[in-house]
């Protein structure tokens, strides 16, 4: 399962999606995520989904590829489908022991797994069509308006890009460290939840110290290569607005706009 996380990764292709400016797809996956969260109208999840889809195929990524990291968040969702289901009061449709499910509760509970789905896809479909170094940029580019307000814009988007490009290498040392304890006899399969918490403890200690370990080699790195933050630095590859771009942040606003309509007037 450690091996199919997508979400940090890049999969290199040829697609009009891998050309774009990387702030267009920071601003694309930002309206993505707010159009889950502006309305409950089945309407507008028809209307996402198609986004979605079309975003997908205009990656060139395959769709298998990509569900491949849906797989990490089943409990998540399962969790929440729970909660959703037995604790929201509303119009009885079950009823059983202590245990209710309602109308409102099984409607709630379906929207949220199809938000946590399509944001974690949207999120994901970002990463994989852009480089560490392009979100960097993106986000040092898109966070400008900030250092208004005297914040170290480029070092959080260094943080933030980091991040992402640890997430893979952490979740393949993860697995190699879970492979040396289970040819050691460790047991990550079986027993109860308070058994499988105490088995992860040989797990967590040396992935700890070894993602120290990284970060002290990537800051050793950083200091010999006489890197001092964002001030005076200067770009081999300038961030511009391209044709494309221009159309889609137009393509962006469209869907923006039709998502807030159909929140508005569809009756379903």
């Amino acid at each position: 399962m450690l091996r199919e996380m997508t979400l940090g990764q890049y999969y290199q292709a040829e697609s009009r999606l891998h050309r774009l400016d990387p702030r267009v797809k920071l601003v694309g996956t930002l309206v993505f995520i707010i159009s889950l969260f502006i309305s409950q109208k089945i309407a507008c999840y028809a209307v996402a989904t198609v986004f979605l889809v079309c975003m997908i195929r205009l990656s060139k990524v395959p769709f298998s590829y990509m569900v491949r990291g849906m797989k990490a968040i089943v409990f998540i969702m399962l969790i929440t489908v729970i909660f959703n289901l037995f604790l929201t009061p509303g119009e009885t449709l079950i009823h059983f022991w202590v245990f209710t499910i309602t109308k409102e509760g099984l409607k709630n509970a379906v929207y949220t797994v199809i938000r946590l789905a399509y944001l974690i896809l949207g999120s994901t479909l970002m990463t994989l069509t852009t480089t560490p170094n392009d979100l960097t940029d993106g986000l040092e580019r898109g966070l400008g308006f900030m250092r208004v307000f005297k914040l170290p814009v480029h070092e959080i988007a260094m943080m933030m890009s980091i991040a992402l490009r640890f997430i893979p290498i952490l979740l393949e040392e993860t697995d190699k460290i879970m492979k040396a304890q289970q040819a050691r006899g460790a047991d990550f399969e079986s027993g109860g939840l308070i058994k499988r918490a105490r088995a992860m403890v040989p797990l967590l200690v040396p992935l700890f110290v070894s993602a120290f370990r990284r970060a002290n080699d990537l800051a050793l790195a950083m200091e010999a290569r006489c890197y001092h933050g964002g001030e005076g630095r200067t770009k081999m590859k300038p961030l511009s607005y391209k044709a494309w771009d221009k159309r889609a942040y137009v393509i962006l606003a469209c869907y923006l706009a039709l998502i807030i309509l159909l929140g508005i007037v569809s009756p379903i």
